[in-house]
């Protein structure tokens, strides 16, 4: 075997070592970051879960969550229960924030039935119950806690994007928007009729709360499309439970 043959083959044994010790690093990282990211996963459904009950920071127009050392402690506070639904089922679970909303998307498409995390808080003696949602926005991914009453009109809502355009669709998580849906009802007569981000909507200054739709943002059509078909889909069904509330 000539000295060249030798050095390529040396050559390859070592990127093959060097890729094993990188990857053995970038897997110890991994596994040494996870309770981190972990933590902060859960802190950050915390803190989503009391803004869309009216447990925030906010000033005159910016949204604000609570810090990270405070929402532990006002979740424990506001929050009552945490309840699992699954089809006339109904459990506490004290970790039910945990439930991951896409995972149960995707378990419901394969015929299992979907676990529907709800939560039950209570501020200045009014009781919200605060459901995650999840839906697809024009690019990817959109997302929601809407808390509502016991008539399922809306007391507060927190939306969030992955990947919708800046200054467009991704103004879902500006507050002039967010609060839009105060006060709006999803039922009509009776019947559950969700909420459309509608364009020429008339009513610019949203004073109308009994006509199922909000006003949309300008050049976000698809991404507001997605906003309406999502609160439709997901809040629907979670009517049953509210019904068993009257």
């Amino acid at each position: 075997m000539s000295k060249k043959t030798d050095s390529n083959i040396y050559t390859i044994l070592f990127a093959i070592a060097m890729v094993i010790i990188v990857g053995g690093l970038l897997a110890f990282t991994a596994s040494a970051l996870r309770p981190r990211i972990d933590n902060n996963e859960r802190l950050e459904k915390q803190q989503n879960i009391l803004y869309a009950m009216g447990v925030n920071a906010n000033d005159e127009s910016s949204a604000i969550f609570v810090s990270t050392d405070e929402a532990p402690e006002l979740f424990s506070k506001y929050i009552t229960k945490q309840l699992v639904i699954q089809g006339d089922d109904v459990t506490e679970d004290p970790e039910a924030y945990l439930i991951d909303v896409k995972k149960e998307q995707s378990s419901a498409k394969a015929g299992n039935k979907r676990r529907l995390p709800l939560f039950v808080g209570n501020k200045d003696g009014k009781t919200f119950y605060i459901a995650p949602i999840r839906g697809k926005g024009l690019w990817d991914a959109i997302w929601a806690y809407v808390a509502m009453d016991a008539n399922m009109v809306v007391q507060g809502a927190y939306f969030d994007h992955k990947g919708e355009t800046a200054g467009l669709g991704a103004n879902i998580k500006q507050r002039y928007f967010m609060d839009d849906f105060i006060g709006e009802n999803l039922m009509s007569n009776g019947s559950f009729k969700g909420i459309t981000v509608a364009k020429g909507n008339n009513d610019p200054k949203n004073l109308e709360k009994n006509d199922n739709e909000v006003d949309a943002i300008a050049g976000a059509t698809i991404t507001g499309d997605g906003v309406s078909a999502m609160i439709k889909s997901e809040l629907r069904q979670y009517v049953s439970y509210f019904k068993t509330l009257k």
